[in-house]
């Protein structure tokens, strides 16, 4: 049994299990991270990523096994990105990103994150308005209005614009986020390039790395330019929990 343990360290490891949510949702996607501010190309040449659905698997401390799948597709000018993930009778994680492209620029509008822990979950929403500069985020009843001086994405919406930048010769490393209550700056880097194996197959890929404040922390995303620049493999340590997430097969 995973949890059979007293109250106290039941709570404790509950606890534990939230953040291994958190990480679950950021590593599904690769841009639990932040977004962009940069001169884009100019429409007629700038390239566009393909809708797309991919299955992965992932492991979180060597114990726990679970599922994800992300799906990005397009009805109209309205682009819409999910993530679902699951460890069997634990946990759930799902993230939605609603966003338009236009030229480089990715534009998120709204995104939401839910997760659940042995049935037991938290939502936390986002309502970008592009005009008006700000964002609004609601979590557990409270609702923060950020305003946003540079663009700011969510998770899902940041992944598509750091491929975009990618596929277009653009990527700056200068990205921002929109967190609960704050819009944060977290900086990328590229590590070069490798040939990796996962269980789709091998795949050469251009590593990005996120910039940690913390050393102890680290998130390292594998892209494969022959898939518009999917993530192919994500590594990630927070708060001593490492996770790892792999492609299993393109649909």
């Amino acid at each position: 049994m995973i949890f059979s343990s007293s109250n106290k360290n039941s709570n404790n490891t509950k606890r534990s299990k939230s953040k291994f949510l958190t990480a679950l949702t950021s590593g599904a996607s690769i841009a639990a991270i932040g977004a962009l501010s940069m001169t884009a190309p100019t429409v007629a040449s700038a390239k566009t990523i393909q809708a797309s659905s991919a299955n992965y698997s992932f492991t979180v401390e060597d114990k726990y096994k679970g599922t994800a799948t992300r799906t990005l597709s397009k009805s109209g000018d309205t682009w819409k990105y999910n993530v679902n993930a699951r460890v069997a009778g634990v946990a759930s994680a799902s993230q939605n990103s609603t966003f338009t492209i236009n030229g480089n620029n990715v534009t998120p509008t709204q995104a939401s994150t839910t997760y659940k822990l042995l049935g037991v979950g938290r939502t936390h929403k986002l309502d970008f308005n592009p005009s008006s500069k700000k964002v609004v985020s609601n979590y557990r009843g409270k609702s923060t209005t950020m305003n946003m001086s540079q663009q700011a994405f969510d998770d899902l919406s940041l992944e598509v614009q750091i491929r975009q930048d990618l596929l277009n010769g653009k990527f700056s490393g200068n990205y921002y986020m929109a967190k609960k209550d704050k819009i944060e700056k977290t900086p990328f880097k590229k590590s070069g390039n490798t040939k990796i194996t996962v269980p789709a197959g091998t795949f050469d890929t251009v590593r990005v790395d996120r910039v940690h404040d913390d050393d102890s922390r680290s998130t390292s995303f594998w892209l494969a330019p022959s898939l518009d620049y999917l993530p192919v493999k994500v590594s990630q340590i927070n708060d001593g929990k490492k996770m790892d997430l792999e492609l299993t097969k393109v649909n």
